[in-house]
């Protein structure tokens, strides 16, 4: 005779199914446009059978209707999708900083001349595919998933859900998100300010001189160069901030 897995333990991997997916629609990394959904459920399947026996004890019993097991389902989608967006939203810092020093450096001008020049290509893009190869270098990604399983004593099934609270999370990481990509385009901030000042100064002492068109070369140059010599400090100060925003996921 076969070993089947009984109703209960079936319930109660379907609700960590629900959750786990649902953060890993949104985590960096797994949770990128260009990974395949079909990987994407995979690997969302295979965490919850191992998560399962580890939460099981914090789980509600299977409910005898189908309208109660669907606002189970509800519930724990609705918690998933909050942890999910509240660890994505340090990723936000880097785009921040690739449009800041995009300005700066007058490479977002390209995309005003040139509409059609596809989005992508820019160093908000570039910033953005480097945090996530530092995740996974850094195995920022094993705090991702002791996050999860935390997430059971932060939002247990059988507690309030806390949107008031997870609400005021969302505001302190955004704006938290925001100054950390200031901070990290404020070389280049430095250096644009420095460069512009010196500039008008000799348009304004030679006057007859075309400043535009000597200036915007160096620009640049200069400013693709500072920006390339703090890209590992950068890097750095974006990796243990954000390390230090989910290890509060697992106090």
């Amino acid at each position: 005779m076969g070993h089947w897995a009984s109703p209960d333990q079936v319930w109660a991997c379907a609700l960590v199914f629900a959750r786990v997916g649902s953060v890993l629609m949104l985590l960096p990394g797994v949770g990128e446009t260009s990974v395949p959904p079909r990987v994407r459920l995979t690997f969302a399947l295979l965490l919850a059978l191992a998560m399962t026996p580890i939460v099981q004890s914090s789980l509600p019993a299977m409910p005898d209707t189908v309208g109660a097991m669907g606002g189970w389902i509800l519930r724990e989608v609705t918690v998933g999708l909050m942890l999910g967006a509240l660890l994505r939203t340090m990723m936000g810092a880097l785009n921040v900083a690739g449009e800041i020093v995009s300005i700066q450096t007058s490479l977002s001008f390209a995309q005003t001349a040139n509409p059609e020049a596809p989005s992508e290509m820019s160093l908000a893009s570039f910033l953005t595919v480097t945090g996530l190869t530092l995740v996974f270098a850094t195995n920022l990604h094993h705090l991702f998933i002791g996050a999860i399983v935390n997430s059971y004593s932060l939002f247990a099934p059988h507690k309030h859900l806390l949107l008031g609270d997870a609400g005021q999370m969302a505001i302190k990481l955004t704006s938290e998100s925001f100054m950390v990509g200031v901070q990290l385009a404020a070389p280049v901030l430095v250096f644009g300010l420095v460069f512009n000042a010196a500039t008008g100064l000799v348009g304004r002492v030679m006057p007859q001189f075309q400043v535009f068109f000597a200036a915007t070369p160096l620009n640049v140059l200069m400013g693709l160069s500072v920006f390339a010599l703090s890209l590992g400090t950068l890097g750095l100060v974006w990796v243990s901030r954000y390390h230090d925003v989910v290890d509060g996921f697992l106090r």
